[in-house]
């Protein structure tokens, strides 16, 4: 794998963020039927907040980003998105590790019925709640 490194978001990536959301997500939305390009723009939307995000840069090229939201006492992964084509490669896996670095207690929604589930599953994460479109998870840091 070659490892990623880190680039700010700023208020004029929305555009190009928004479409490497839709490129990851597609598939598993349109297998649930539930692929709608609006509802992807108001969700990313309602949780655009670039000081939380960072894009993921691999070989010049950025191949995905991720949200994390500071909260009391835990922090919210919102996104996790990597581009179909550099899935498979260590980037999710690299970003969670940055994460659980902090020792910090991480939750998150992933679509139900997604390849994500089994991803988060395998690095420890278990599920809590699972809802109608949704299943949420949280990982325990443990000394």
């Amino acid at each position: 794998m070659t490892t990623p490194t880190l680039a700010p978001v700023a208020d004029a990536d929305f555009e190009a963020m928004l479409a490497l959301r839709i490129e990851a997500l597609r598939e598993s939305l349109e297998r649930l039927g539930r692929f709608n390009p609006d509802v992807a723009r108001a969700r990313l939307k309602s949780q655009f907040r670039p000081e939380w995000m960072q894009h993921l840069v691999v070989n010049g090229e950025r191949v995905g980003y991720f949200t994390v939201e500071p909260r009391e006492g835990e922090l919210r992964l919102h996104h996790l998105y990597v581009k179909p084509a550099a899935q498979g490669q260590g980037v999710g896996a690299w970003v969670l590790d940055r994460i659980k670095a902090q020792g910090r207690p991480i939750t998150l929604a992933a679509l139900r019925d997604s390849r994500a589930n089994d991803f988060y599953r395998r690095h420890g994460f278990r599920v809590v709640e699972e809802q109608d479109f949704d299943i949420e998870y949280r990982w325990e840091a443990f000394a």
